[in-house]
């Protein structure tokens, strides 16, 4: 792939979506979801906002065949999609993205990038319900912007 890309990231959606999905997935190229989503069925209205969906399995989805990670290469960039974040930074990643806390996160641990998009039920530690879009240009540089929901 080699455009700018635009990605909208969920996390922890717990039987609920998002008011306004299309809205929100309007202009993505790709939506990712970070695992807790719960209920498989919400999966076909992701889809059908249209962009490829990616979604990693979270501690409170039983879907088996949802993988736990997903390493993905964009704009040269090394991106690992996982629902609890490790104790260590990985090898051989640039961007880690992660849910589970239900808290946004935006923080070099290593040399990795750990981003967390919030949640979209149930915010933790005072955190607004929120997702995100992460933005990578062709030369692998990114922009992670927060949105919260209302």
């Amino acid at each position: 792939m080699n455009k700018l890309l635009r990605i909208l990231v969920l996390a922890d959606t717990h039987n609920h979506l998002p008011l306004k999905l299309d809205h929100l997935a309007a202009g993505v190229d790709e939506i990712w979801h970070l695992g807790d989503v719960c209920a498989p069925s919400l999966l076909d209205t992701f889809r059908a906002a249209g962009p490829p969906l990616t979604i990693v399995r979270g501690n409170c989805d039983e879907t088996e065949e949802w993988p736990l990670v997903v390493d993905l290469e964009r704009n040269s960039l090394r991106l690992r999609l996982i629902h609890i974040p490790p104790n260590h930074p990985p090898d051989k990643v640039d961007v880690l993205l992660h849910g589970h806390t239900h808290v946004p996160r935006d923080e070099r641990v290593g040399g990795v990038l750990f981003l967390n998009p919030g949640c979209v039920t149930r915010p933790n530690r005072g955190a607004p319900a929120s997702v995100a879009y992460l933005e990578i240009a062709t030369d692998g540089k990114l922009q992670w912007r927060p949105v919260q929901l209302r």
